[in-house]
C-alpha cells in the first residue's frame, strides 16, 4: 500500500515539474531546467515509462540524459541558457521601467539566478 502511494505521488510530483518546468519557459523567474530534473528524478523512481519519454525528447532530452549520466550540461547549452536569462530579464526590466524597487529586486534574481547556472559543471562534448 506504502509503495503505491509513493509511486502514484511521485507520477504526480514529476507531471507538476513539467507543468512548472513548461511555465517556466515563459516566466523568467521560474527556471524551467531544474523543475525537468526534478521531473525527471520522478519518474525514475517511479514510471519508467515517463522517464523514457524524457529522455527522448527532442528539445531537452539529450541535455537531461546528459545531467543524469555525468551531472554536467555542455558549455554551448550553459552559454545560450544564460543569454536567454539576460535577454528575459532585461525585457521583464525594460517593461517595469519607472518602478526602481521592483526593477532592483528583478536585478537581484537575475544575479542569482546566473551564478547558479555558472556554478554547473560543463563538459565539452
Amino acid at each position: 500500500m506504502r509503495t503505491k502511494i509513493k509511486h502514484i505521488l511521485l507520477i504526480i510530483l514529476g507531471w507538476l515539474f513539467i507543468f512548472l518546468g513548461v511555465i517556466g519557459a515563459v516566466l523568467p523567474l521560474l527556471p524551467t531546467t531544474p523543475f525537468l530534473i526534478l521531473a525527471l528524478a520522478c519518474f525514475a523512481e517511479s514510471s519508467p515509462r515517463f522517464h523514457r519519454m524524457l529522455l527522448n525528447n527532442k528539445w531537452f532530452g539529450p541535455a537531461l540524459a546528459q545531467w543524469e549520466q555525468t551531472k554536467t550540461i555542455r558549455r554551448k547549452i550553459k552559454h545560450k541558457v544564460m543569454l536567454l536569462i539576460i535577454a528575459t530579464f532585461s525585457i521583464s526590466i525594460f517593461v517595469l521601467s519607472g518602478r526602481i524597487g521592483l526593477q532592483l529586486m528583478l536585478v537581484s534574481f537575475c544575479l542569482i539566478l546566473l551564478f547558479f547556472v555558472w556554478r554547473i559543471k560543463e563538459s565539452d562534448i
